[in-house]
């Protein structure tokens, strides 16, 4: 490994339970990120096991998490009277390894957390949501992705390994060659194939500050170009767009960089052209930090508490979700959002997938020749009385190769749903993982119970 760039602490030591001393150290959320006890974490997979093997109920489970949902809020979802499986205690991070560049972490950790673990050894995740709560685990269940994303793909693309306990309390180690299809199937799922209890995943080289320039277009084709010629010519580090409406988009690139002005650290405005933030300043960003950062994104604007009710009304919520589209076929999308929505900001993220994921059926990659997809993320659009954006979007996406998250609400009917998610693939690990369906399937979670239908 390189030497560590400065102000950042050189080590070349396995970081873990031993290497702590027994002092278990704290993120800037104050919760333990080094377990202080090396069999501490087994001692909880196993009570997780037991609680599972002991129940004897047929009611639907889920999981009792310490981080807050970051899933759109929906008043009548029947899984809030779901029993409850308690998985609190499972956020330490267990090993970093900075020779190998890689971090074993419990699922609950958030990025807050894990970046600042890792940032003194002068590593960080390869993709950091920018929602500080969001956690590890949530990340590979949901599929998070960033501005590192034209690079790395989704978080899920950097992990190497997972443990996982079945619903019938069997611990399982998948890696992409050991159990690969219930290693691949763990992304994008919702959770609802077992209970992921550890990850291994990749870090990256990080440095002290990142200069981000903001690249200002009025015409779509140039902004999309610029976007895949940074990518083609991989001569950033950072990448995201905002369109703030079809003839105003910026183009926000980032780069990683040892030190910065006396000046740095003040926010970009609206009209300023760069600025230099912390690493960990930039990985956080909020809505005064910078006029092309996503903080219309859906994970930036998943509040808890009032915000949510604001958010969301039962019958006609605003609509709030990312689309995944080819990059080839964003222009065509964008004008047919433009005339039958017309919502703006939109978030506009290049994203290159790792591979034709497993959970997707291939259907949706059919004529489908683009390396790299685009994140268009809209938030707060109000719907009028007698439209529904979700199902409209739902209807048009498949003409488009692209697909919509399921984070927020969805409308789907059982066939369509399954005509973009993988159902054979679905279903094998399935009868392995949760045979008697105590997790719900991912059509149940994610459409029917979550819009209050038995």
């Amino acid at each position: 490994m390189a030497s560590p760039p400065a102000r950042f602490v050189a080590t070349s030591d396995l970081v873990s339970v031993r290497a702590s001393g027994g002092v278990p150290r704290r993120g800037r959320a104050g919760r333990r990120t080094v377990c202080s006890d090396p069999f501490e974490h087994d001692r909880k997979v196993a009570r997780v096991v037991h609680d599972l093997r002991a129940r004897r109920s047929i009611r639907p489970l889920v999981r009792q998490k310490r981080a807050a949902s970051h899933m759109v809020a929906r008043p009548h979802d029947r899984r809030r009277t779901d029993d409850k499986l308690d998985i609190r205690d499972l956020n330490a991070i267990l090993a970093i390894d900075p020779a190998a560049r890689t971090c074993v972490a419990e699922p609950g950790v958030t990025f807050v957390d894990l970046v600042a673990a890792t940032l003194p050894y002068g590593l960080a995740p390869a993709v950091v949501p920018e929602l500080e709560t969001i956690t590890i685990g949530g990340a590979v269940a949901g599929g998070s992705i960033e501005s590192t994303s034209f690079r790395h793909g989704g978080f899920h693309d950097t992990c190497l390994a997972y443990e996982v306990v079945t619903a019938t309390g069997e611990v399982l180690t998948c890696t992409p060659d050991d159990d690969p299809l219930i290693f691949e199937m763990m992304h994008g799922t919702f959770g609802t194939l077992g209970v992921l209890t550890k990850l291994t995943f990749r870090l990256i080289p990080a440095r002290p500050w990142v200069h981000v320039v903001h690249q200002r277009f009025d015409q779509l084709d140039a902004f999309l170009a610029a976007m895949r010629a940074h990518q083609r010519a991989d001569d950033v580090d950072f990448m995201d767009g905002m369109i703030h409406a079809p003839d105003e988009l910026v183009l926000t690139v980032g780069r990683f960089v040892d030190e910065a002005p006396a000046s740095a650290g003040a926010p970009a405005g609206r009209d300023t052209g760069e600025a230099y933030l912390t690493t960990e300043a930039y990985y956080f960003r909020d809505r005064g930090v910078g006029h092309g950062k996503r903080w219309f994104r859906v994970g930036a604007l998943r509040r808890i508490g009032q915000w949510f009710q604001r958010l969301v009304r039962a019958d006609r919520p605003d609509l709030t979700l990312d689309v995944m589209v080819p990059l080839s076929r964003a222009p065509t999308f964008l004008a047919w959002y433009q005339r039958t929505i017309g919502h703006y900001p939109v978030g506009c993220t290049p994203y290159r997938p790792g591979h034709r994921y497993e959970w997707l059926a291939p259907a949706v990659f059919a004529g489908v020749t683009d390396d790299l997809y685009v994140d268009l993320a809209v938030a707060g659009a109000a719907q009028p009385a007698g439209r529904n954006y979700y199902r409209e979007l739902e209807r048009a996406l498949a003409g488009f190769g692209g697909v919509k998250t399921l984070g927020s609400h969805n409308y789907y009917d059982e066939h369509e749903f399954w005509r973009t998610w993988n159902q054979p693939n679905y279903a094998r690990v399935k009868r392995r993982t949760d045979p008697h369906n105590v997790l719900r399937d991912l059509y149940d979670k994610t459409c029917r119970a979550s819009q209050g239908r038995a």
